[in-house]
């Protein structure tokens, strides 16, 4: 699948400081790049009340991604707790 960044995925990406986490974050970008579906993507859930949006767990961690055909968006990589506000 093609991937692109939104410049608010990556200005969250700056903000973390924990290494493990950067790289399953890298992990994931890799896995998707190389997923045929979204099927092949774990630990993928579809967000109730929107047909594009998806989030994916990292710990206390969620990436928040749209998908658009056979293009994924990562928009966010916020904590849990803050996921929600922000993402979609």
């Amino acid at each position: 699948m093609e991937t692109r960044y939104r410049t608010s995925f990556q200005r969250d990406l700056k903000r973390i400081k924990d290494k493990t986490l950067l790289v399953q974050v890298r992990q994931v970008i890799a896995q998707i790049k190389q997923a045929k579906s979204l099927n092949e993507i774990p630990n993928l859930r579809k967000l109730k009340g929107f047909d594009t949006f998806y989030r994916i767990r990292l710990g206390d961690y969620r990436i928040g991604i749209e998908v658009e055909s056979d293009t994924v968006i990562f928009t966010r990589l916020l904590h849990r707790k803050d996921i929600y506000r922000y993402f979609p």
